[in-house]
């Protein structure tokens, strides 16, 4: 069996922001080199199968076969047991071409409703991760990780993303979109499926000493992949809150920390933004992160 070792160049096989930034987050402590598809210009393979394994499978193994390198894919999404298990697989198809989780949430809430599925605590739900790791020869391997819980309406919270906001984990008060990040990924389905990951293929299960973390700069892939992911005010709300902690530890980063500098580049990004079917409140988040960088 084939294993990762410090500083494999590992693709990870999405060119969803979040997505890409969340699977660094597990894998960056370990001293893996991680890049993404995009960064290096691979196609989206479509996803055509019906399983959250095939799909993994179906997206590890082209990143692999078109970059030569060994490459971790990731396919996840909602599982609603009064729904028989969808929105499953098409769990991102359910917000549509602008990837509207606002529109998705409702969605959700209606096809519950039709089934009496909002009657007594809450629908049974689970998300459910699976990586699949592939190297270049076609040799591949599957991890999975699950948590259970139940759905809420109205949706709660900022934090996270998707369906976070309905989604209230076992043993658990708040919802994924109540949590701070650092609670939800101690218990999340991705995380879940990680630690299998890591038992089985990482040649050292121990994380790099702390010491080796460097200089703490503006972590600008958190914030894009944050503007890249909301849907909804609250997530907005929850973003501008972000942004604003950013500035007060790194104004000298910021090239508009003044009021008027940042109002008047603001205004230039949205009236220049081109016309989309993303949610508005994602193209105020990506125009208020764009004009933090931008000259």
């Amino acid at each position: 069996m084939l294993r990762l070792s410090r500083a494999t160049r590992l693709v990870v096989a999405s060119h969803n922001p979040g997505k890409v930034w969340e699977i660094n987050q597990l894998i960056a402590p370990y001293g893996l080199d991680a890049v993404s598809a995009s960064e290096l210009g691979l196609a989206e393979p479509e996803e055509t199968e019906t399983t959250f394994e095939g799909n993994a499978r179906l997206k590890a193994v082209a990143a692999a076969a078109g970059s030569g390198l060994p490459a971790l894919a990731d396919d996840s999404g909602l599982e609603v047991d009064c729904l028989d298990g969808a929105p499953g697989v098409y769990s991102a198809r359910w917000a549509g071409p602008g990837k509207d989780f606002g529109l998705a949430m409702k969605k959700l809430h209606d096809e519950i409703a039709k089934r009496n599925g909002w009657e007594g605590p809450g629908p049974r739900a689970n998300f459910t991760s699976v990586l699949c790791l592939a190297w270049p020869d076609g040799e591949s391997r599957i991890f999975e990780g699950k948590v259970f819980g139940h759905l809420v309406w109205p949706p709660r919270g900022g934090n996270g993303f998707g369906y976070d906001p309905m989604f209230v984990p076992e043993g658990a008060t708040q919802t994924f979109g109540e949590m701070e990040p650092e609670r939800k990924y101690a218990i999340s389905h991705r995380t879940r499926a990680f630690a299998t990951f890591k038992a089985a293929v990482l040649e050292h299960e121990g994380p790099l000493p702390a010491e080796h973390a460097g200089a703490k700069t503006r972590d600008l892939a958190a914030l894009s992949a944050a503007a890249a992911n909301l849907s909804t005010r609250p997530e907005l709300a929850a973003f501008i809150t972000r942004l604003e902690a950013d500035l007060a530890a790194h104004r000298g980063e910021w090239k508009n920390a003044s009021l008027d500098a940042f109002l008047e580049i603001l205004a230039r990004h949205l009236n220049d933004a081109p016309v989309t079917d993303e949610p508005a409140w994602r193209q105020v988040a990506k125009a208020m992160l764009a004009t933090s960088k931008d000259e």
